[in-house]
Parts: C-alpha cells; structure tokens; sequence
C-alpha cells in the first residue's frame, strides 16, 4: 500500500471475503451456531464498515472512536477534547441519542454515506435514532482527525451495545475512557483483550479520579495494561474536577490528550502507521476468524446430511412403492376392474383372439367402435387410480419426513418456521393429474408409433389405438402379479396384444410405458422433497460454501501478507 489505496489485488480478495463470509448458511441449530453466526456478523461489520472503506481511502483523516464504561463522562471529555459542546451527556441510562462523530468542515466529505459506516443513515441534526450517525462539523478540531463518540460498551440496552461494538470495529483508534469505580469491570476488559487480539491502535484514558487516588489507581491500571499486552499504549489520566458554564473540563485536564491527537492530525506519517497497525491487525484477525466459521460449519454439514438422508430415503422408499404398486395389480381393483371388464367382454374377445390376425381386424372394428364410450370409461378409472396412489404415497412421504425431523431440536425448529411441510403441497393434486393425462396421452402416442406393423391397416389402427392403448396400461398395471383377482381378464388383454404386436413388441411398449410413468412421478415426488430441501439446504451447496470461505480467506492472508510487506519495505 505505498500509495494512496490498497493495491487492486487486496481489495478484490477481501471483497470475495465478505461476500463469501454474508453468503455462508449457518441456519442449523447444531452447539455453537449462535457464537458462529455472531461470529459471522462480527467479520461482515468490519469489511464493509471499516476494512474496505478504510482501504479505499488511506489518505482519509483518522477515525478516533471514544468509547468506555457507563458513567466514564465520554460525552462531557469528548466535548472538552474539541473545545466546544457538540454531544450531549446523559443524566439517565442508557442514553438513547445517536452516535456523534466530529470533523473538521474540510474533511466532511470522508463521512459520507459510501465511505466509513456505509449501513448508517447520517443526520446533521440531534437526533433520538441510536442508529443514526450525526455528523458535527467545527473548526476546533485539526483536518485529518475524527472523533466519534460511542454508546457505553456495557449499557443496559442491547441495542446500544451492538452499536458500540460496530463503531469501535470501525475505528483506526480506540480512545477508551475508564474511571476509577469502572476501571476494574470485566466488560471493559473484554474489549481491550479484543483490541489487542485484533491488533488495534488504543489509548486509555482514566477520567473521573479522585486527585488523592490517581498515583494508587493509574499504577494498578497500568499493570492491568501490561499484563494484557497493552503496555505500549498511551495511558492519559483525567483527574476528578468541574466543568465550565458550557459543561467542559478545564483545559489543562485534557491537554495532553489534546495535544497528542492533535500531533498525530497533524503528522501524516504517524497517523499512517496508525491506521496501517488497525487495518492489518483487522485483516489478519477476520481471515482467522473466518476460518473458525468455516470450522463451524462442520456440525452444520454432518447435520444436514443427516436430515437430507432422511428425506431423500422416505421420498425414494415412497416412489419404490409406487412402482411396485404400479404392476402388482394394486390398480386393477375395484373401478378400474370393473371398467375393464365391461369394456372387454370376456366371452366375445376370447373368441376375437383365437381367429386369424385377419379377422382381428373386423372383430374390433365391430366391437371397440361400438364401446368408445366405455373405453373413456375405463380411461378416467385408470386415471383416477394412478392419481390416488401417487397423492397416497405424496402425502405419506411428508407425514413421515416431518415426523422424522421432529425428534431432532434443529429438525423441530425448521418445521417451526414453515407451514405444512407435513402435507403435500397445496398444488400437488393438479401437478399429479397433470402428470397422470401427459402419461395417458404419451402412451398412446407410443402405441400409434412404435406399435405400428405391418400387420396392421391404417383403418384397423385408427379404430383401435384407444382401445389397444388402454389394453396396453392394463396389462403394464398387472405385468408382476398372479392375476387372482382379476379374473382371467388381463389375460386376454395380453393375448389381445400379443395377437397384434408379437410378444417381444408388447414387452418393449411396457417397458417404455413404465418408465416413463415412474420418471414423470419422480419429477412429482422430487418437487416435493426439495420443499424440504428448501428449508434445510443442499449438503453438497454446504460443502462448496465452506470451501469457497476457506479458500477466500486464504487468499486475503495472502494479499495482506503481500500488501502490508509491501508497505513495510516501502512505507
């Protein structure tokens, strides 16, 4: 980075980075998802709300964030800094006002809504918004520096706690305010354990001590510095003391933080090696953090495989059952028998199927024309049957994936968030009676081409594909069971068809007939078990977004490494 951006390379590897990091699915309830899916949040914040903005304009002036404890007077030491009264403090907890982040005039375009914080609105004006940012202008403060004055890290509105930790994400400096009462409490710590994690430039400021306490108590907070690995931070100390009819300290209480701050606005090589030690320490912590999402998502994986197998062994066992039930003469009962039966007429199509092929001919011409009522008859109880079973074993599919997934919490809790996954779909029965007419429709297609023989005229054809049709799908519904139910009827069905294809014709036209019927249902039976998959996710789409994440952040390490070497032998 020895000019005034990043180098291409970096920005495009980060950018992958977030969009990898956003995109990762963590919707499982498996241990640990909650800290993973924060964890997620956390890394997305600081891209888009510090890194690449920051990147994007090195030359920027620097963000110092003031953030600390309740009660530590940041909004009265904030307003002393500046000389001016620009925020307000609070008397009640929390103070619901929003952020106020202070410039110079000259430098107000940095903070425009597509540079630092992009995600917050910006207001001019005081404002009761917690998420607005207010953007003070005033001449008091040198070109090149911010100042941002945050919500206490450890109010006790949440909301306030969110956006303090997202403001400080996006600072180049903490100016981390502290007091004598405070200065001990674990929340506080937490951030600057975070701080050194994440390699951020910090300074901290004792304010509101007692002038009899401030040696006993800046000692013992300087070796609590130590001990965490803060020891080269600065440590200001603001002893207890009044403030002036316009609420500010007086001026010698702040002069050295003052005139630090105003040493860094002012030296452009300081203020770079600021922002260059936050933004690599931000890099390199979120392309490490990133890798522990990836890690997280190991329980996600294992467990949408497991509920996938679930679903995808009921949906197949219930399209298996289909097929068996298909040929085992589960159809020919009841209507659709009966139908056949009436359209066929034993006695005159046994005799029909002893005579010559010749007179074949005539028999059907002189019987199938005279039952073209009854054929329809028997094709709406072939469909109707089809229809039913198909519904049957839809509808038992989803009863038992959704009994499946409720004995486990995660299963439980995407059930929790989507209607009737327990039923088929509200649009199932038209998509199954549609399938069952397209399949009707393509196996007398079927009969009309590849059936055609020699053997047969054009007349006798066109008088009898409906019938040999229905012939056709009779047989198929009977072609693996014994036939004790039918009577002998199907027989003749088949003798009927052999008569006028041959066998090995009528075996190959079942064939395809079954095939295509048990293709068309499984589109049907698929459709309705990617409901489920909606829900849950593809195991294969997990696999791919982790490695995609891990992969991404591979390469950011690699642009950092390249990019901050670069501005270590150059800088």
């Amino acid at each position: 980075m020895p000019g005034e951006n990043a180098s291409a390379e970096l920005l495009a590897a980060l950018g992958k980075l977030l969009g990898n990091v956003r995109s990762t699915p963590l919707a499982l309830d498996v241990p640990g998802a909650d800290d993973a899916r924060r964890v997620k949040d956390e890394i997305a914040n600081q891209l888009s709300d510090y890194v690449l903005p920051r990147l994007m304009q090195l030359e920027g002036p620097l963000l110092a964030v003031v953030g600390g404890s309740t009660g530590a007077g940041k909004s009265t030491l904030v307003n002393s800094i500046i000389g001016e009264r620009v925020t307000e403090s609070g008397v009640l907890r929390p103070t619901t006002r929003s952020p106020v982040l202070v410039h110079h005039p000259d430098d107000a375009a940095w903070f425009q809504p597509d540079r630092i914080l992009p995600e917050l609105p910006r207001t001019t004006v005081p404002s009761n918004d917690t998420y607005a940012l207010r953007l003070a202008a005033s001449t008091k403060i040198p070109r090149g520096l911010a100042i941002l004055d945050a919500p206490d890290v450890d109010s006790i509105d949440q909301g306030n706690r969110e956006l303090a930790a997202q403001l400080l994400s996006a600072a180049d400096l903490w100016l981390f305010v502290t007091s004598a009462a405070r200065y001990s409490d674990q929340v506080p710590w937490d951030y600057l354990r975070m701080a050194t994690e994440r390699s951020t430039s910090v300074a901290v400021v004792l304010d509101r001590t007692n002038t009899d306490a401030v040696t006993e108590v800046r000692g013992h907070l300087a070796r609590m510095m130590t001990s965490r690995g803060l020891s080269d931070s600065p440590l200001f100390t603001v002893p207890e003391s009044g403030v002036d009819a316009d609420g500010l300290l007086p001026p010698a209480s702040v002069g050295p933080i003052v005139g630090w701050l105003h040493d860094l606005a002012g030296d452009p090589e300081a203020r770079r090696m600021v922002m260059t030690q936050t933004l690599d320490g931000a890099i390199r912590h979120n392309v490490l953090r990133a890798h522990d999402v990836a890690d997280a998502m190991d329980a996600q994986i294992e467990l949408c495989e497991l509920l996938y197998r679930e679903i995808d062994t009921i949906y197949r066992s219930g399209l298996e059952a289909f097929a068996a039930q298909s040929t085992d003469g589960t159809l020919l009962r009841g209507e659709v028998l009966i139908r056949w039966q009436e359209f066929v007429g034993t006695g005159e199509l046994s005799r029909s199927v002893e005579e010559k092929a010749s007179r074949i001919r005539d028999r059907i011409v002189d019987g199938v024309t005279g039952k073209r009522t009854r054929s329809s008859e028997v094709v709406a109880a072939i469909e109707h049957g089809l229809f039913t079973l198909i519904v049957e074993h839809a509808e038992a599919a989803a009863e038992t994936s959704s009994r499946s997934w409720a004995k486990n919490s995660a299963g439980r809790t995407l059930l929790g968030g989507t209607r009737d996954l327990d039923r088929a779909a509200r649009d199932f029965r038209v998509k199954a009676e549609r399938t069952v007419r397209d399949w009707r429709q393509w196996v007398l297609e079927l009969v009309r081409t590849d059936g055609a023989d020699k053997r047969m005229t054009a007349k006798f054809l066109a008088f009898g594909v409906n019938g040999i049709g229905v012939a056709l799908m009779i047989v198929m519904f009977a072609s693996s069971s014994d036939e004790v139910e039918s009577g002998g009827t199907v027989a003749l069905g088949q003798k009927l068809l052999s008569a006028i294809f041959g066998d090995d014709v009528v075996s190959d036209l079942m064939a395809k007939a079954q095939v295509d019927l048990e293709s068309r249902v499984a589109a049907l039976f698929e459709g309705e078990m990617q409901r489920f998959v909606g829900v849950l996710g593809r195991p294969d789409l997990l696999k791919a977004s982790q490695s995609e994440l891990r992969e991404s952040a591979r390469m950011a390490e690699y642009a950092r490494h390249a990019d901050f070497l670069n501005i270590a032998t150059t800088g």
